[in-house]
């Protein structure tokens, strides 16, 4: 496979490993275990002295297909496949650290990952430091001797906050601390967190790279010195492994990534110029607008937009609703990345678990609304928001 393939091609045919039968499409290799012809042989390939499969919980052909394609994608040297998005969160922190290290995190995370953080890694003696993660001075006064991780979402949920990775980088590389980047809003084509010096990358690979809302999925991506000395034995021993037909219909879902986040970007960008216009909404935030808050950042660190805008109602959590409700086209749900428009209300959703205190820090007001734009024709997915919000009252 060559590298200097480009990445509609890479989401091709990078990884392919094909049976002595030739098949086109990537076989799905639904087995538990694998057998040896020798005892010998058996006893080599536990020692690590041939290469082969073991047990399904440890890797298979199917799924080696699907890190090796992310790989190539990402730029990373080794990944491995989980089977959701938070078992590949909680295994690329959990599985670098003990009792008495420091995780300092930027405070604008999905639910599920700061309670991860802020709730499950101190139950195991692991300290957590949130932090408005915007302003690089908050991460350096936040380090302490005993810190060993950083952790940040870039674009932010569901406010789209951007962080500075490389930034953040420069800081942990001081310090001998690895930063853990959760890249799933401006998916792997519009930012390369490890280019920008980031350690590890993580995904839910049930949005945007499957895309279409058919299963979960997660993969953690590094250095194959970082995954050898503190992933691999985490992940053969906690057992987050993705099952081998998931891996599959991943594979299928991302030979067309380029091609849907292309049109749901479009979609985003004109939507959020759109709602920017209309007198029922207080604000937009959306990457691809030149009045983003961290517009200079974005032009340094991301290739594009998004596929997700956030806004933001005048009418608070009943004119939210209301619009929502009105929508025809566009479906109320938590997903996002996927084929189909989807809109959500984080306060009452995603992040209803956090104290009002901590939706306010993070600008999630009651009439916060985040829309995962789809593939959809965008003067239709335009009309549906102009409908809708005619039924808002003013």
């Amino acid at each position: 496979m060559s590298k200097t393939w480009r990445p509609a091609t890479q989401l091709v045919h990078g990884g392919t490993l094909r049976s002595q039968y030739g098949e086109t499409s990537e076989a799905i290799y639904l087995t538990q275990g694998f057998v040896y012809e020798t005892s010998e042989a058996a006893e080599a390939r536990f020692k690590g002295e041939t290469e082969g499969f073991i047990y399904a919980r440890y890797g298979s052909p199917t799924n080696d297909m699907f890190e090796k394609r992310m790989c190539m994608l990402e730029g990373a040297e080794d990944a491995r496949a989980t089977a959701s998005g938070m078992a590949a969160v909680t295994a690329a922190i959990l599985c670098q650290l003990k009792s008495g290290d420091h995780i300092v995190a930027a405070r604008a995370l999905f639910g599920s990952c700061r309670w991860v953080v802020e709730t499950l890694a101190p139950k195991y003696g692991i300290d957590c430091t949130l932090i408005d993660g915007r302003d690089l001075a908050n991460w350096e006064k936040a380090i302490t001797p005993k810190t060993k991780v950083f952790f940040l979402e870039s674009p932010t949920n569901p406010t789209l906050e951007v962080i500075d990775i490389a930034g953040v980088a420069k800081l942990a590389n001081q310090i001998g601390a690895k930063v853990v980047v959760d890249n799933v809003f401006a998916t792997p084509l519009f930012q390369k967190p490890l280019e920008l010096g980031a350690h590890i990358v993580v995904y839910s690979a049930t949005k945007h790279i499957d895309g279409q809302g058919r299963c979960l999925g997660g993969v953690v991506l590094s250095d194959k010195e970082w995954i050898d000395e503190n992933l691999h034995d985490y992940f053969r021993h906690t057992g987050p492994a993705m099952s081998p037909f998931n891996a599959w219909t991943l594979l299928k879902g991302i030979e067309t990534l380029p091609l849907r986040v292309r049109q749901q970007t479009e979609n985003a960008a004109k939507i959020a110029d759109f709602l920017a216009e209309q007198g029922k909404v207080a604000k937009v935030i959306y990457p691809g607008r030149k009045d983003h808050p961290q517009a200079d950042i974005i032009a340094k660190q991301m290739t594009g937009g998004s596929t997700l805008v956030a806004f933001e109602m005048k009418g608070g959590k009943d004119a939210a609703f209301a619009l929502q409700n009105a929508l025809e086209i566009i479906k109320i749900s938590n997903n996002l990345g996927d084929s189909k428009s989807l809109i959500t209300h984080p306060a009452t959703t995603t992040h209803k678990n956090l104290t009002e205190e901590a939706r306010v820090e993070l600008g999630i007001s009651p009439g916060t609304v985040r829309l995962s734009a789809g593939i959809e024709d965008t003067d239709d997915l335009i009309e549906d928001f102009a409908k809708a919000l005619a039924k808002v009252s003013a």
